[in-house]
C-alpha cells in the first residue's frame, strides 16, 4: 500500500521532530509500505527537504512531492512568471523552463510560501496581475504549525494579492487535482493519507478515493472534532497510525 505523509504537523513542528514520527516512517518502509512526503509549504526546495527529513533520521527515497512541484506543471515552458515565492517553488519553475522575475509585466504570478514577503513584492505581484497575469497559487494554507506557534501560510498572502486585485487563483496544492495528479502517477490509485488538515490532507484523501487518517500532533486536537471531512481514523500522531495499520 502507498502512504502520503504531510510534513508540518505530522513529521515535525518547525524546527523539532514529533516523537516517534522517525521510527514510524523507518518500520513503514521495512514493510515494502511506498512512502510519499507529501507538502503544501514549496518555500525550500527538494534537496533541503530530503535533507531536514536525514537530519531527523528519516531516507526521502525520492518521495518528497512539493505543491511547487505541482504549480510548476500548470506553466508553459517560456512563460514570464512573476515569483512571490520561495526558492523551492522558483527552482521548479525554472526546471520548467519559465523565466522567473521579480517585477514587471508577466504571464502568470506564482504565490507561494516565503519569509521574505513585503509591500513591495506584494506591489509588484499586483501591478502585474492588474497588467494580465493570472494568479496561481501553490496553496492556500492559511497557517502552519511551526514550533513556536501558529504562522501566516501562504494563503495568507494569497488572500492579500485577491484583496488587491479582485482575480481569482488557480491552485496546485493539496486538495486540488494538479497535486494529486502527481500522488497518483507516482504511488497509484489506493493508498493512506496522513495529515494534520481535515482541509487540505482530508480533502486530499477524498479527491484520490484514499483513507484519510486525521493526527492530533499539528493543528488539530480532540476539542475540534467532528471535522469534515470526516476521517477514517484519528490518532494522537503518525506512531500510533504506524502501529494501528501494523501492529
Amino acid at each position: 500500500m502507498s502512504w502520503a505523509l504531510d510534513l508540518d504537523g505530522v513529521i515535525w513542528l518547525g524546527a523539532d521532530g514529533i516523537p516517534g514520527s522517525a521510527v514510524a516512517v523507518a518500520r513503514l518502509q521495512a514493510a515494502g509500505e511506498q512512502v510519499l512526503f507529501v507538502t503544501n509549504n514549496s518555500g525550500r526546495r527538494v534537496v533541503e527537504v530530503e535533507a531536514k527529513l536525514a537530519e531527523h533520521g528519516i531516507d526521502a527515497m525520492g518521495g518528497v512531492i512539493t505543491s511547487g512541484m505541482a504549480a510548476a506543471r500548470m506553466v508553459e515552458p517560456g512563460e514570464t512568471v512573476l515569483g512571490l515565492c520561495g526558492p523551492g517553488a522558483r527552482e521548479e519553475l525554472e526546471a520548467r523552463g519559465a523565466r522567473v522575475v521579480r517585477e514587471g509585466p508577466a504571464d502568470t504570478v506564482v504565490v507561494g510560501f516565503h519569509e521574505d514577503f513585503d509591500y513591495w513584492r506584494l506591489t509588484a505581484a499586483v501591478r502585474a496581475v492588474l497588467g494580465g497575469a493570472r494568479i496561481l497559487a501553490t496553496n492556500e494554507d492559511a497557517t502552519w504549525p511551526a514550533d513556536d506557534g501558529i504562522r501566516p501560510g501562504c494563503g495568507a498572502i494569497v488572500a492579500a494579492l485577491v484583496a488587491a486585485t479582485g482575480a481569482v487563483p488557480e491552485v496546485a496544492g493539496k486538495p486540488h487535482r494538479p497535486i494529486c495528479d502527481l500522488v497518483v502517477e507516482v504511488a497509484g490509485s489506493t493508498g493512506t493519507v496522513v495529515g494534520d488538515r481535515p482541509d487540505t490532507d482530508g480533502l486530499l484523501a477524498r479527491a484520490l478515493g484514499w483513507d484519510f487518517a486525521l493526527v492530533m500532533s499539528g493543528v488539530f486536537a480532540e476539542d475540534d472534532l467532528p471535522v469534515d471531512p470526516l476521517p477514517d481514523s484519528v490518532h494522537a500522531d503518525l506512531a500510533a497510525v504506524v502501529e494501528a495499520a501494523l501492529g
